[in-house]
């Protein structure tokens, strides 16, 4: 396994979603391999602290101006 088949792989890695081969395969490169042990181990930190962190309110006139962005990103314009 190489670093960019990591990167491919490591969202299933962390999910908990590849076969027992594949996982088997991936954590022979990351014994191996400092920077990819980073990243996925960084990347699992990041999922853990988000997950655990408290929803922060929108200030209103940032929701209001965030609703004004996503509506005239999202309104199709008719066809001529």
């Amino acid at each position: 396994m190489k670093c960019r088949d990591v990167i491919r792989e490591f969202s299933g890695y962390l999910d908990g979603d590849l076969c027992r081969e594949l996982v088997a395969d991936l954590e022979v490169h990351l014994a191996k391999c400092e920077d990819c042990r980073v990243v996925v181990d960084t990347v699992r930190k990041t999922v853990d602290i988000y997950c655990k962190a408290e929803p922060v309110p929108l200030p209103d006139d940032i929701r209001a101006r965030l609703h004004k962005a996503l509506v005239k990103c999202c309104v199709r314009k008719p066809a001529s």
